[in-house]
């Protein structure tokens, strides 16, 4: 008799890895008990149900991806984790995306603050002021530079669910629990120009990902 695992809540798919036999990754939110007590922290795993050889090894590569990429810390048991113990389940899932777009081979390091903003030709630059709390600028002689720094911070807030902290030029955002998160702005900062063909592009995937049963992966 099979014996059912929960292995919580799947959030994210990656219906078939083009670095990787086409294998199925997907990424599950669980509940662990934190060491405060009555608090349960979100952690992260990411599976799948392939058993072909090399399988483990993939998984290990995307853990250790978002790892860098989104400044995530690992349990003793190999789920992943934000070192503030809250959830950025939006922010998880993109790091997640962009861990599986990378080759296994491929030398991963953290995303730098700062962008050429294609549109604009401004370099756009996020410094961090303390207490998760994030300001986005600009350099350079690009128009509307002004419109272009409150667009990024916008994405910015879509893409890792954070929070407008009101300024006049709308160029601040934070995270809600206020704790610092470079690596996470580095990534997200790659997207946020582009935001809405982002999140056009997830939507289709989403609709078009489904998981494989165990017994159709090799």
């Amino acid at each position: 008799m099979r014996r059912v695992v929960n292995i919580g809540r799947r959030i994210e798919l990656i219906p078939i890895d083009p670095h990787f036999h086409d294998i199925t990754i997907g990424l599950y939110r669980q509940q662990t008990v934190d060491a405060t007590p009555g608090r349960d922290a979100p952690v992260f795993l990411v599976h799948t149900y392939s058993h072909i050889s090399g399988a483990a090894e993939r998984i290990e590569n995307v853990m250790r991806g978002m790892q860098i990429l989104g400044g995530m810390l690992r349990t003793a048991d190999g789920l992943l984790y934000f070192p503030c113990k809250s959830a950025h389940e939006a922010a998880c899932r993109r790091v997640f995306l962009e861990a599986c777009k990378l080759a296994p081979n491929t030398l991963i390091e953290p995303r730098p603050l700062t962008i050429l903003d294609k549109k604009s030709q401004l370099t756009i630059t996020v410094d961090s002021t303390g207490k998760g709390i994030y300001r986005v600028t600009a350099e350079g002689e690009g128009r509307g530079a002004a419109r272009r720094i409150s667009a990024i911070a916008g994405g910015l807030m879509k893409l890792g669910e954070m929070e407008s902290i009101e300024t006049d030029t709308k160029d601040t955002v934070a995270f809600a629990c206020a704790q610092p998160h470079d690596a996470l702005i580095g990534l997200l900062l790659t997207r946020a120009p582009n935001v809405r063909i982002v999140l056009r592009e997830e939507e289709m995937e989403a609709g078009r990902g489904v998981l494989t049963a165990p017994s159709q992966q090799t």
